[in-house]
């Protein structure tokens, strides 16, 4: 048959047609090695175990589950590790998922120093990263990725409300006891700008070392300075072990104020109710929020025999959102799954309108809630009075301020 003008023609528009149809249509659906993997990168066996650890890898689990054990017809596979809270472990564990196992995405990421050189890691790789537990601003501010992802909270959603607060009812001197790492070193900063911008004052402050079994010496400069109050920025053991000996001293008999920003139920039920009831502060998930909520942490509690933690429930939605992603941009490469993430609304018992912004930042309401009383607690892990739900565009630093390069000025 003799090739014609309208034959050419015929023929490029089926070719454009199938190119069509292979770039968008299920057909050509694409999973790296058959199989998505995502590995959980906690504290398995530290100070931090409790609130993330083995329950952020059943959280995971759970979610894998959840959406029916594959995604695009291929299987999900979660796997764990230990960071020990050391930088070179946590990235060389890291590095080796990526190149020699294949991991697709990073979850959970206890320690915000090991989350920054994470997220430098899997900028680098084109791998997703979902921070459910660190901290730091930074992951969504200067320092931002294109592929992760910051889920829970962040030192501004934790400090700022709690801060001003105490302020409004006319508390304002205080002393800062500080984690020396880059969580606290952030919590810290932003703790100081919302203080005095307010033309209230820092007094003082001390840095403890990640891990200290006394803290009596970082306690007792707080206590003498007089201060209206002493706020922790720090978490975990070194949290709960700085508020008995803060009760041992006498420090809120003699009238000063304990604040615990990044405080969560795990915390709670170490320092039982009697040392915890009082203490306010911001927090991301409640189980006995309502029946979606109970209905998760009466499965999660049937497999760790404690409720879960906001970090834990920030697993959960965490990969859930990063599979239903996959499945709505139809492939698992990174730039685009992330691309997706970013466009589909966050709904689940965890988030409600949840919103994933530009900068990476998952914007969600956060409640302010208060330790109960031994008297007012009905049954095991009844400990929070909510006191009040804070929209997420409140919450959260205001994307006009973010100072992520990725971010339209």
């Amino acid at each position: 048959m003799p090739m014609t003008a309208s034959t050419v023609l015929r023929g490029l528009a089926a070719a454009l047609c199938l190119g069509t149809l292979a770039v968008g249509g299920p057909a050509q659906a694409q999973v790296s090695d058959d199989v998505v993997k995502i590995g959980v990168l906690t504290d398995m066996s530290g100070q931090w175990a409790d609130m993330n650890g083995p329950g952020s890898l059943l959280a995971a689990q759970m979610a894998a589950a959840d959406f029916g054990g594959k995604v695009l017809g291929k299987p999900i596979e979660i796997i764990g590790a230990d960071h020990l809270h050391k930088a070179d472990v946590g990235v060389g564990i890291a590095r080796r998922w990526i190149e020699n196992e294949q991991v697709d995405a990073i979850s959970d990421v206890t320690n915000s120093a090991i989350a920054l050189a994470i997220q430098d890691l899997t900028r680098e790789k084109n791998r997703v990263a979902l921070f459910s537990s660190p901290g730091s601003t930074d992951l969504t501010g200067k320092k931002c990725s294109p592929t992760s992802v910051q889920w829970v909270y962040d030192n501004y959603s934790n400090a700022v409300g709690p801060i001003k607060a105490l302020i409004d009812k006319g508390n304002d001197t205080f002393f800062i006891v500080t984690a020396d790492f880059a969580f606290g070193h952030s919590l810290e900063k932003i703790a100081t700008e919302a203080i005095t911008a307010d033309g209230s004052k820092v007094v003082g402050t001390v840095r403890h070392p990640f891990g200290a079994n006394d803290l009596s010496a970082f306690l007792l400069p707080a206590q003498a300075s007089g201060a209206k109050v002493i706020m922790l920025a720090t978490a975990g053991k070194d949290m709960t072990t700085a508020i008995k000996q803060a009760s041992e001293f006498g420090i809120t008999e003699g009238g000063q104020i304990l604040t615990a920003p990044v405080m969560f139920i795990s915390d709670v039920h170490a320092l039982g109710l009697d040392t915890a009831q009082g203490i306010s502060f911001i927090e991301g998930f409640y189980w006995d929020q309502n029946d979606e909520t109970r209905a998760f942490a009466k499965r999660f509690f049937e497999e760790r025999k404690a409720m879960p933690t906001a970090l834990q429930a920030g697993v959960y939605s965490s990969v859930m959102h990063y599979l239903k992603s996959i499945d709505a941009a139809g492939t698992d490469e990174a730039k685009a799954v992330s691309a997706k993430m970013r466009e589909l609304p966050v709904n689940d018992f965890f988030a409600k309108n949840g919103k994933v912004r530009e900068d990476g930042r998952m914007v969600h309401d956060m409640l302010l809630v208060q330790v109960k009383k031994p008297s007012e607690s009905k049954e095991p892990w009844d400990y929070y009075n909510i006191l009040a739900t804070i929209p997420g565009d409140r919450a959260f630093l205001p994307l006009a301020k973010s100072e992520c390069p990725l971010v339209q000025k």
